[in-house]
């Protein structure tokens, strides 16, 4: 008994030394997904401006692979001392019920330290579509059969996809045609190979703005400044569409509260400057910025609302 006293003791002592000496070495910071994405831009805007602020390296390192699962694993099972980072989007959350064995637990091995930004979707057609408004795409999906593109099962892409299913009431109507990533979709779409998506919009905003697609709304709570003329599918009577992608930075929920709240006021603190606001606006993001607090109840609904869809459209992983 008395051992394990001291071993208590000895833990609690030791804690603030480690926050007190954080970060004692450079920082990883896993971005399970391939460079170049947004996802990784938003990671790197961070990383740099947090390594300035730590005075020690934050390295960027990408983890693809495994629906975005290998490199949240490997964060997850990392040591607890606030060196690990972890990039994390709507997909892991979209993952706690598409892939039930996998090897972490979201909310269990993991904890949020922010929601960093955020960013809509775009509901389009080809250019020379006939239809011409949200409406008319619900009405002409309940008339008919539409191929619906997607960056793949479960992707935010396809969940917009779904979620249009049920606002317009297009039963089987729609036939939802997966691709591996979003620009193959996007190419089909302008090709005319396919009727609709509803598209990450950096995937696809040059195209609009091309004049080779053409926007009927915005998945986003308001208008998006870069096509503020599109409204959004709040404003055209269908609120149930509204959705974001987002990103947002984890850490093993093990890791001790001192180190952690570091780690939080740093983060937040580096949201709030001028600057790093208007790389990440630049980069496509609105700033969320988000306190753990606000974080864990937003990741925790956001597992609950795409659960009960990914259950209730009957989705499954990619083949």
């Amino acid at each position: 008994m008395h051992t394990t006293r001291r071993a208590l003791l000895g833990a609690a002592l030791a804690t603030p030394a480690l926050a007190q000496n954080f970060p004692e070495r450079s920082l990883r910071y896993i971005v399970p997904f391939t460079p170049a994405g947004l996802t990784d831009i938003m990671a790197r805007i961070m990383a740099n401006r947090l390594g300035e602020v730590w005075q020690k390296p934050v390295v960027v390192e990408n983890r693809a692979g495994g629906n975005a699962m290998i490199g949240a694993d490997a964060v997850a099972k990392s040591a607890p001392d606030g060196h690990s980072l972890l990039a994390i989007t709507l997909t892991h959350a979209v993952n706690a019920t598409l892939f039930p064995q996998a090897p972490y637990n979201l909310l269990r091995d993991l904890s949020t330290i922010s929601i960093l930004g955020s960013l809509p979707l775009l509901v389009v057609v080809n250019a020379a579509s006939p239809i011409r408004s949200l409406d008319e795409l619900a009405a002409a999906a309940r008339a008919r059969t539409l191929n619906g593109g997607s960056s793949g099962n479960g992707s935010p892409p396809h969940l917009g996809l779904e979620l249009f299913r049920g606002v317009a009431r297009a039963g089987d109507n729609i036939t939802h045609v997966p691709y591996r990533g979003g620009a193959p979709g996007v190419t089909d779409l302008v090709a005319g190979n396919l009727d609709f998506m509803v598209s990450n919009l950096p995937e696809c905003i040059s195209q609009v703005q091309a004049g080779r697609l053409r926007a009927l709304a915005t998945t986003g709570e308001a208008r998006h400044r870069s096509l503020p003329d599109i409204a959004t599918v709040g404003e055209l009577g269908m609120p149930a569409l509204s959705m974001t992608n987002w990103t947002g930075m984890q850490i093993p929920s093990a890791t001790p509260p001192a180190i952690r709240q570091q780690i939080e006021t740093a983060t937040l603190s580096v949201l709030a400057e001028a600057d790093t606001r208007r790389r990440i606006l630049d980069a496509g993001f609105d700033v969320e910025g988000l306190d753990s607090a606000r974080s864990e109840a937003f990741l925790r609904a956001e597992v609950i609302r795409w659960g009960r869809l990914v259950e209730e459209a009957r989705i499954r992983p990619d083949a």
